[in-house]
């Protein structure tokens, strides 16, 4: 009994730091109303943090129920950006917009999609237009054009063609964070590319998350995220292959940094026992990283000199990572940190990670876990700042910024 009121007291006390967290007093008085009638408070806990995920952690809203990659027909006044998407999840037999469900595959698959884009002067840029209803108007909405299941050899083929072509050799691999259907990832990566005028080849990488606000979907994500650091490495392996690709960089959201790390552990274990000494991935772009401070540092310690630059992109504001840090045992997540205060300071100089603080770019009503990619342009124009102010030399690079080759001139 004794051990039951002292749980049930710490649940109340998350309650209360989590309403005074997100000023949100129905999820108070909604964990204080099961603590009455004596709920188990295992599943108290699961209702704190299902009601707290829901606004925090990725929610889509605006997103169809169903899935939105239905190809139709482009129309002029509209942008399209091709992504080439990788992926471990299985394919849909439910849902025809879908392509991918969340669920788990032994098998890597691969798939190319054309995404057309309203026009800037019908949109706010920043987000994802969402149709209200399919197929959706393509002069307000976010559409599909094009959308085809194809294998390995043809994604090489295309992304080396693309490379080619079009971006000087550059390949930009953008992977997801927690709740993201395969539809989410792959309109997200089209926004981002778009908005920030970054001229790349985009590859999405995308991992079996359910695309769920529930906890149990959290923590399925989060085994999946596990899962599918292999799958990464081999992407990354692929794209080493493809003649015309000269540079790659890495760009992770939340807790698909998890992902990319393990990723870039193992790669640079690797490559350092070969001893190889050149590695197109030459930027990593950590972006809200949902990821414990000090597993970080052992990432990075067993990375050595063998990694590529890192860039690290915070909110001292987010929300969504204050949240994680109370559900894995308050410590704190990479991606909230104050990189002014020690020992985060002397750590990021010495490790020359290149560190872009958002938190100055709140406003109203913003999404902080989101706002590298909601103010693209204004995080672009950061980076220009930076690299205008000249950074130290890292030993790996010749340029004053890793992020100089990605950002237009």
């Amino acid at each position: 009994m004794r051990c039951r009121v002292a749980a049930d007291d710490n649940l109340r006390k998350d309650a209360e730091r989590v309403g005074a967290m997100f000023s949100s007093r129905y999820i108070v008085s909604c964990v204080r109303e099961t603590a009455v009638t004596g709920t188990n408070y295992v599943a108290k806990g699961a209702v704190l943090l299902s009601l707290a995920l829901g606004p925090l952690l990725g929610a889509c809203a605006g997103r169809p129920a169903q899935g939105v990659l239905i190809p139709t027909p482009a129309v002029a006044g509209t942008s399209l950006v091709p992504i080439y998407a990788v992926t471990n999840r299985q394919r849909s037999t439910t849902d025809s917009g879908e392509m991918f469900s969340g669920e788990r595959s032994n098998e890597i698959s691969y798939a190319t999609i054309a995404v057309s884009i309203p026009p800037d002067g019908a949109r706010r840029v920043g987000e994802v237009q969402w149709p209200t209803t399919l197929p959706g108007n393509p002069q307000t909405d976010f559409m599909t054009v094009s959308a085809d299941y194809i294998d390995k050899q043809r994604f090489a083929a295309s992304v080396t063609a693309a490379a080619k072509q079009s971006s000087g050799g550059k390949v930009l691999v953008f992977v997801h964070g927690f709740n993201n259907r395969f539809d989410d990832a792959v309109y997200r990566l089209a926004q981002i590319v778009h908005d920030s005028k970054v001229p790349v080849v985009p590859v999405l990488f995308t991992w079996p998350s359910r695309g769920e606000v529930r906890l149990r979907a959290y923590t399925y994500d989060r085994e999946s995220a596990n899962y599918s650091r292999d799958a990464l490495e081999s992407l990354l392996n692929t794209l080493e292959g493809c003649s015309s690709v000269t540079e790659v960089t890495l760009l992770a959201h939340s807790m698909g940094n998890w992902i990319a790390l393990e990723a870039l552990r193992s790669r640079s274990i690797r490559n350092a026992a070969a001893g190889t000494r050149r590695d197109k991935l030459r930027n990593a772009m950590l972006v809200a990283p949902d990821v414990d401070v000090d597993v970080f540092r052992t990432q990075l310690q067993r990375m050595g000199n063998a990694r590529p630059q890192i860039s690290l992109f915070i909110s001292q504001d987010d929300d969504a990572l204050a949240l994680s840090k109370m559900i894995w045992g308050d410590v704190p997540r990479i991606g909230d940190i104050n990189p002014n205060q020690e020992p985060y300071r002397t750590e990021l100089e010495r490790d020359r990670i290149t560190v872009y603080d958002l938190t100055k770019l709140a406003a109203p009503g913003d999404d902080a876990h989101d706002r590298a990619f909601e103010n693209a342009p204004s995080v672009v124009a950061m980076i220009r700042n930076r690299m205008a102010q000249g950074q130290a030399l890292s030993e790996r690079h010749t340029t004053d910024n890793p992020l100089a080759q990605l950002v237009p001139q």
